[in-house]
């Protein structure tokens, strides 16, 4: 049960996905807005109660319903910016130990804020668009190279959805997650290991992660994702005032990695470290505004299994390898994203 944007006959609507059919929200009317960009506007109460008078109206047979297979899925929203974070302690001690064999796996920095970096919306895709292999530069040997990536991987994350933005200059707290945050996607942020490698000292990401960005196609609200809150693991040390608290914001939410319909891992978004009241909380720190449709995601999550090729050992992609990432909360389908290696 989730939001999503479809159409059958070339026209845009919001849908709301009932196991393998799609209900049109406008035509049964329950919601009259016609795209997931128009409804962020009514703020969050509106977004609750129409979850509710949804649920019920499916409950009481709601009409017209249309099979997935008949319907053209859409970009659920256009995204104003991204960001991905690093919010999970053994990804992060994992990568460190691959990127910095010898040294400390975690940066000084890690266990006090949460480490991130921002990317580029114009390359956040739909599930299913295919993925070709990006050129880049990266080392070969001690000389540097420039040519189709070598190490293609993938990332098993979770992303969040602003629906109510903010005002330059005003920080959101770790209280007002909720009233800004509308739900959640499933997220593969791809990667270039090899290009990765050779560029992220020191700013970081960049070339090696801007090329493609796969999220899923439905969007799940908050409002059904209470039920899965749990506590967070515990963080040492305690984090700065700012970031102090929203600890009750784990989310029991179990992703599985399909590769070529091989199941690789499973993890869960309850094992993170930073959690999403903390990752918005440090992202406005500074004053920075929100936009509905900005979208930040939680990095890979490698708890209790590794989310990543690279960990697993399994690098790297063939062209024409398939992966498929699926999430579930409980009985809840959070839908899948699909993306095919196309050769560079």
């Amino acid at each position: 049960m989730s939001f999503g944007v479809f159409s059958k006959h070339g026209v845009p609507r919001l849908g709301w996905r009932c196991g393998d059919q799609v209900l049109d929200l406008a035509a049964a009317g329950v919601v009259p807005a016609v795209t997931l960009d128009h409804f962020f506007s009514e703020g969050r109460r509106e977004w609750d109660s129409a979850v509710e008078r949804i649920v019920a109206a499916i409950d009481a047979g709601a009409e017209p319903r249309h099979p997935l297979e008949s319907v053209t899925l859409h970009l659920p929203f256009a995204v104003a910016d991204f960001v991905d974070f690093y919010a999970s302690l053994e990804h992060a001690t994992n990568m460190g130990r691959l990127f910095r064999p010898g040294g400390e796996p975690l940066l000084r920095n890690w266990r006090s804020l949460p480490v991130g970096y921002q990317g580029r919306a114009g390359t956040v895709v739909l599930s299913g668009t295919e993925i070709r292999r990006p050129h880049g530069q990266y080392l070969d040997g001690d000389t540097p190279r420039f040519g189709p990536t070598r190490k293609l991987d993938v990332e098993v994350e979770l992303g969040f959805v602003v629906g109510r933005g903010s005002r330059l200059g005003e920080p959101v707290s770790l209280a007002d997650f909720r009233e800004h945050v509308f739900g959640v996607v499933l997220v593969n942020d791809w990667s270039a290991r090899d290009i990765q490698g050779w560029e992220y000292q020191p700013l970081g990401p960049f070339l090696g992660k801007s090329f493609a960005t796969s999220i899923s196609a439905w969007v799940t609200p908050l409002a059904l994702l209470e039920d899965r809150r749990v506590e967070a693991p515990p963080q040492e040390p305690e984090p700065l005032r700012y970031l102090r608290g929203g600890r009750d914001w784990g989310l029991d939410v179990e992703l599985s990695l399909e590769l070529n319909t091989e199941v690789l891992t499973r993890v869960n978004a309850r094992t993170l470290y930073w959690t999403g009241p903390q990752l918005l909380a440090h992202l406005t720190s500074n004053g920075s505004s929100l936009r509905p449709g900005d979208l930040f995601a939680t990095g890979t999550i490698s708890a209790p299994e590794p989310g990543s090729l690279i960990e697993l050992g399994r690098l790297p992609l063939s062209d024409g390898d398939e992966v498929v990432i699926r999430g579930h909360a409980g009985s809840l389908e959070l839908g899948e994203v699909r993306g095919r290696v196309a050769p560079a």
